[in-house]
């Protein structure tokens, strides 16, 4: 593949995976008006933003076994003509259950748009070039995250939520044809490659083999946890921050929401330059990760002691140093042969979006617990929130003791010769 024709499909698979994206996050944007409009709790606001990602993650693992049966360009074809009916049922929603039942219709649509092209490029693209194309694919999405921000909120006036889902789908149209005209037809499927000792798991593995994995296992907690975490706060949980416990207006929040997916867009993009020339000096994603978690927490912790006073600026300096965990998802890409790519990839955003979901819901319930215990609505948020950064750090020292446990097994072995 030349190099015009390999910029045409990263550009087709980019503009899909924008809308997805922006699908994702606009629930943080529109959730004052949710609030104000169908006169949603904490509880079902969460559940409303989470469906999205409970239809996401059901997908993931028959998605992963299509991948690799029929190819990146026609899955994620079939799977957008369902995130098109799902755009158009939400904007004719009228109540409740019918936004939820749609927005679980966006997810299942939308499940795709990421796995294809991170199938695709394990496929096409040497190592260092997979690092840069899957960086820059996220910063696709910190993109299309940034546009459910500032340029949502000015739109609505115009045209409304309804009349955004429909444009939504439309421009999802739009990307159909892109994909169908700039991604290669995909390839037959190659025969099982031969096992060797020490060689990735043959492509005739299934999931039992992916999942347990050490090199699966060792950041399935980190993915669920702080990679879902972060998605969902950015996709929800910042907003309700910003204007419940900092006082913002919805307009001030929306601001605010720009600043956090702008650091998390030039974040993707430095890791995108960054990752091959630390891949050539030692520091694969998996090392590169175990050093720098402990950032995150720090991060958040001091959100929360700030409480109030901690605004845009803090959770975007939160998401850019919880970033890093990001590089998880093409170490266990890697970690497999390629023509089992597309399960193994699956299967690892299975974690991330089951944890979005789960986070997502259950600061929400655990918000309306507190608040009818009597407690104040930023003291609530504080303590639900400081529960996830607890579980943050047990997922992050989970890496480090199971590395620790495979480098003293592999000393005691070369010792033992």
């Amino acid at each position: 593949m030349g190099p015009g024709a390999a910029v045409a499909m990263f550009l087709a698979f980019a503009f899909a995976y924008f809308f997805s994206a922006l699908l994702r996050a606009v629930t943080a944007t529109l959730a004052p008006v949710f609030s104000a409009e169908l006169q949603l709790a904490a509880g079902q606001l969460g559940l409303l933003a989470g469906a999205y990602f409970l239809g996401f993650s059901s997908m993931q693992l028959p998605l992963g076994s299509a991948l690799d049966r029929w190819g990146p360009r026609r899955v994620l074809l079939c799977f957008l003509a369902v995130a098109v009916l799902g755009c158009g049922a939400f904007a004719l929603a009228r109540g409740f259950v019918e936004l939820l039942l749609a927005r679980l219709l966006i997810g299942v649509g939308v499940a795709a748009c990421l796995m294809a092209p991170l199938t695709c490029f394990r496929h096409r693209m040497s190592t260092a070039a997979q690092l840069r194309a899957n960086s820059w694919m996220l910063m696709t999405g910190s993109l299309g995250m940034l546009a459910s921000t500032l340029p949502v909120q000015w739109l609505l006036p115009l045209i409304g939520w309804r009349g955004l889902f429909a444009i939504v789908g439309l421009l999802l149209l739009l990307a159909m044809a892109a994909l169908a005209l700039a991604v290669p037809a995909d390839a037959p499927r190659s025969a099982p490659e031969p096992a060797t000792p020490g060689s990735p798991p043959p492509a005739t593995a299934g999931y039992r083999t992916v999942f347990g994995h050490p090199a699966f296992v060792r950041v399935a907690p980190l993915g669920l946890v702080v990679y879902g975490g972060m998605v969902a706060m950015q996709s929800l949980w910042i907003g309700p921050w910003l204007t419940q416990v900092g006082g913002q207006s919805p307009g001030d929040a929306a601001r605010g929401l720009f600043i956090v997916n702008l650091a998390m867009l030039l974040a993707f993009l430095c890791w995108g330059l960054a990752m091959p020339r630390l891949t050539r000096a030692g520091w694969a994603g998996e090392r590169l990760i175990a050093w720098a978690w402990p950032l995150g927490p720090l991060c958040l912790a001091w959100i929360l002691w700030r409480g109030s006073e901690a605004g845009a600026f803090s959770w975007a300096l939160w998401c850019v140093s919880t970033s890093v965990i990001s590089l998880s998802q093409p170490a266990v890409g890697q970690a497999f042969a390629a023509a089992l790519a597309g399960r193994a990839l699956s299967a690892f955003n299975l974690m991330i979006f089951s944890g979005v979901f789960a986070v997502q819901w259950g600061i929400g319930l655990l918000i309306d617990a507190l608040r009818a215990a009597g407690w104040p609505v930023a003291q609530a948020h504080r303590l639900a929130f400081g529960v996830f950064l607890v579980l943050c750090v047990l997922a992050g020292l989970w890496l480090n003791l199971l590395r620790w446990r495979a480098d003293r097994a592999a000393t005691a072995g070369i010792a033992g010769r």
